[in-house]
């Protein structure tokens, strides 16, 4: 069995529609996973804005409007009249349901309900679209087997035991169709997955079911050696380890979330990301096998603030470094870099929300230097510190790029470097012809 997930995109039209279709119905036994169509979950959260904000006449304008989107849909996906009625029946109900909050005092989980509207249209009309091509196909609601615990994480031993009896009892099908997101919480309300949304959905579903592979449908040939919108002749990447997919996308590469494969990499089961546009495309497998000696990729982060603290009187001084990282922690602020000298630290952050108010605390300790419009540039690989000259083979690279910061050792897949905005697009491109170019 194999867990397919396909994102809004792949679903944003009919005719995209139709495609995954001709996708899925390829193999008989699989579990297919839907986020919501492209633009209505930005639809959906303006709707339960509106309704936060106590405007349910703009809440009802963004309803029509997205009712009258799917509406259109109906005859270029159905061909029969009943199937027709049976759709516009359904969307109605709906699209009623949401105009009902209208009379409805707002509350957190009325806006999860709303949020959870798009996939369950989404899946519903594949679904009927499939039964319609004569597909033994079996819609599966999320809500009644993805369930959080008390803490808001996944329950994975329930997920996998309720999913089980689910597929036990419906057994025979050729496929099987839910949503992606959407839960039910220990209180039996609706709510979501929030972090990585639909891929967290499909991984852990492959955990839970031990699946032969989990693929993520995009409309990318998997994740590239570096960035095509900055390098030409960026190339997919063939395989990478968990370790190295995580380092990627936390650094810039946002095809796969870093938390969302966590529980495919418990649980042994490899992640293959396609592309919807050119199915087949080997596109990139993530797996637990490190191949060794080689550098994979490289990705960047923008938006990085450089803090810089010097204190020539807290030299050697015993709890310095605690008493910095509590301010940021004080503040709910995350540090990606970090370096030190003898009387100084330099850090970088990429959330300035409170940027102000830990300045003012950190000037108690030091003088403060703040540098804005940086990016970190991460280079993915074995970098093991066995493996000699990969290092300087990779600062070779970026001879002619002035380097502010250089990460390494906190991790045996990753350097890292801070560069001004202003010299990302040469420093990627050098990276490029220098590792991938033979």
């Amino acid at each position: 069995m194999k867990i397919q997930k396909f994102g809004g995109t792949s679903v944003g039209s009919p005719a995209r529609m139709k495609d995954v279709c001709r996708i899925i119905t390829a193999e008989k036994g699989n579990i297919v996973v839907l986020s919501a169509m492209s633009g209505t979950t930005n639809s959906l959260v303006e709707i339960s804005s509106y309704f936060e904000k106590g405007n349910p006449e703009a809440a009802n304008i963004i309803i029509n409007q997205l009712r009258n989107k799917y509406v259109t849909y109906i005859p270029e996906l159905y061909n029969s009249g009943e199937v027709r009625q049976r759709i516009a029946d359904f969307l109605d109900d709906r699209f009623t349901l949401l105009h009902a909050m209208s009379s409805e005092e707002y509350t957190e989980q009325m806006g999860k309900q709303i949020l959870a509207q798009g996939e369950i249209i989404s899946t519903n009309m594949l679904t009927a679209y499939l039964k319609e091509q004569g597909v033994k196909v079996k819609l599966l609601s999320a809500l009644d087997f993805m369930r959080l615990g008390e803490n808001g994480e996944p329950n994975q031993a329930y997920i996998r035991r309720e999913l089980t009896r689910i597929l036990e009892e419906h057994a025979g099908y050729d496929l099987y169709i839910t949503q992606g997101f959407i839960a039910r919480n220990a209180h039996d309300e609706v709510d979501n997955l929030q972090r990585g949304g639909s891929d967290y959905t499909a991984c852990l579903i492959g955990a839970a079911l031990k699946a032969d592979e989990i693929q993520i449908w995009t409309d990318i040939d998997g994740m590239h050696n570096n960035d095509p919108r900055f390098v030409e002749g960026t190339e997919a990447v063939h395989q990478l380890s968990f370790e190295e997919a995580a380092e990627l996308a936390y650094f810039g590469a946002k095809i796969l979330h870093p938390t969302c494969i966590q529980p495919a990499r418990y649980a042994n089961v490899p992640v293959r990301i396609l592309n919807t546009m050119d199915p087949s495309a080997e596109g990139t497998i993530v797996d637990n096998r490190l191949v060794p000696g080689v550098i994979k990729a490289v990705a960047a982060k923008d938006n990085i603030t450089v803090i810089k603290i010097v204190s020539s009187r807290m030299l050697l001084a015993a709890g310095f470094l605690h008493m910095i990282f509590e301010i940021f922690e004080k503040h709910q602020t995350s540090i990606d870099m970090i370096t030190t000298s003898e009387v100084g630290v330099s850090l970088t952050i990429d959330n300035t929300t409170r940027l102000q108010a830990i300045l003012d605390d950190l000037k108690q300790y030091g003088t403060v230097v703040v540098e804005k419009d940086m990016c970190i540039i991460c280079v993915v690989g074995d970098l093991r510190y066995e493996n000699r000259g990969l290092e300087s083979l990779i600062t070779q690279a970026l001879s002619g790029i002035p380097l502010r910061m250089i990460s390494f050792g906190g991790s045996d897949h990753n350097i890292s470097f801070l560069v001004r905005e202003s010299d990302k697009r040469e420093a990627l491109q050098a990276l490029s012809n220098h590792l991938f170019k033979h």
